[in-house]
């Protein structure tokens, strides 16, 4: 500590100028209305849909968005197997009862082919398809497709909306649904010789 006390008494006026300044400082204050984290909701959005798309193993031209049914923006489509008339009613019906539900639905009469309109609800992440078919005109049933597995039930009209229900809100899942209804493989076709 000597050597510093020894450099203050060297240090003269003539070395430096000692002066007085007058400034008039003004301060604006600024609180942010909005807070902005690094880690934003669109980078959380792209993470989520990346990590959802998904490709089937026997078509890669057949993708679908694998959102989980409690996210999903419509949780079930109802399909009428072909623009028949006699369909109506019971899509009428069938719209009714899943509003009543609480079952965010879309009802999708466009021509084209069944599965070409089960590709579409696929890709736009419905997790549940409704069709209506011959059979729903004759035993009151209609098929469940679950779009990850591509699998269908059968069941009656009334039981669907609260099935579906029960899927959408995760009360239920799908393996369950195929215990205990019997799994749906397509139409018998009855042939005569």
């Amino acid at each position: 500590m000597p050597n510093i006390y020894k450099l203050k008494k060297n240090i003269t006026f003539t070395l430096y100028k000692l002066s007085f300044m007058y400034f008039i400082l003004i301060v604006r204050e600024f609180q942010p209305s909005v807070i902005e984290p690094s880690f934003g909701i669109g980078r959380i959005l792209y993470a989520v849909l990346e990590h959802s798309f998904r490709v089937r193993p026997d078509d890669e031209q057949r993708t679908w968005l694998a959102l989980p049914s409690a996210i999903a923006p419509v949780a079930c489509s109802v399909l009428p197997l072909s623009n028949n008339p006699e369909f109506t009613p019971f899509i009428q019906t069938l719209s009714t009862s899943l509003t009543e539900n609480g079952v965010s639905h879309k009802v999708d009469d466009s021509s084209g082919s069944i599965g070409r309109r089960y590709a579409r609800t696929d890709e736009i992440a419905i997790p549940f398809g409704i069709t209506v078919d011959f059979d729903t005109i004759k035993a009151g049933t209609a098929t469940l497709r679950e779009r990850d597995t591509t699998k269908q039930i059968r069941a009656k009209l009334e039981e669907l909306p609260a099935l579906v229900a029960k899927l959408s809100n995760g009360d239920l899942t799908w393996q369950e649904v195929i215990k205990e209804y019997p799994e749906f493989t397509g139409q018998e076709s009855m042939t005569t010789k």
